[in-house]
């Protein structure tokens, strides 16, 4: 990648940073535990987990298309993932989506790499996060990480209206840093929101995936670690 015009890194939080899915496992294994849900769902906590991935991983697809709420979103991930198990509790749902949310942003395990790749290029680019996930704790996580002071902006899709891959969400992202198009590159996780609304954005993009995925435009790349970012900065 020709990195001479670069001068604003746009990384995504969740997953490619900051490691959900190990975070939010340490959350749901104490919720899992204290609401003796092995019995309520006659099922171990893998069985569980796997189950509620799929679930929560279909629901963000919908909310980041505006198909479903924030609030839908918060406890569907649980109920649904309940009655998979004939397990049918409302009220225990909507007690999880806020103990939830309590409790994982909090979990500090990062991706390989993360800090040691921020460390390197905090000095050489300006950085910033643009973010789909929930402006109540995505602070939260940056602050309790120790990420925080390597961004010079935090921009949370929800505290703007356009949610990524919506072009608006980068073109207010450019605005907010004084950058141009070809100053930018959005690195991320999730091909369908990080990768192609920066591409549509006419910005380079750098997929994080151990899962190749081929993309002929000229401004996409892929890595499988983190610490491969060295390579392109």
């Amino acid at each position: 990648m020709n990195n001479s015009t670069i001068k604003h890194i746009f990384f995504d939080l969740d997953n490619t940073l900051w490691d959900f899915e190990k975070n939010s496992r340490e959350a749901l294994l104490h919720l899992f535990n204290e609401h003796h849900i092995k019995t309520h769902c006659k099922t171990e906590f893998e069985d569980f987990i796997e189950i509620y991935e799929t679930v929560n991983h279909e629901l963000w697809n919908l909310y980041n298309l505006h198909q479903i709420t924030k609030g839908e979103l918060r406890y569907q991930r649980f109920y649904k993932s309940f009655l998979h198990f004939n397990y049918n509790n409302l009220q225990l749902a909507h007690v999880w989506a806020d103990q939830y949310i309590k409790i994982s942003p909090y979990k500090t395990h990062l991706i390989d790499g993360a800090m040691d790749v921020l460390l390197y290029l905090k000095d050489k680019y300006q950085l910033h996060i643009i973010t789909n996930g929930f402006k109540e704790v995505q602070y939260t996580k940056l602050n309790y990480s120790k990420l925080a002071p390597f961004f010079e902006h935090v921009i949370i899709s929800e505290e703007y209206g356009y949610n990524k891959p919506d072009i608006k969400i980068f073109d207010i992202a450019k605005v907010l840093t004084s950058s141009k198009i070809n100053e930018c590159v959005m690195i991320g996780d999730n091909y369908d929101t990080d990768i192609l609304g920066a591409l549509n954005a006419n910005w380079k993009a750098i997929y994080l995936s151990n899962q190749h995925k081929t993309n002929e435009d000229k401004n996409y790349f892929q890595i499988d670690k983190l610490i491969k970012l060295r390579d392109y900065f």
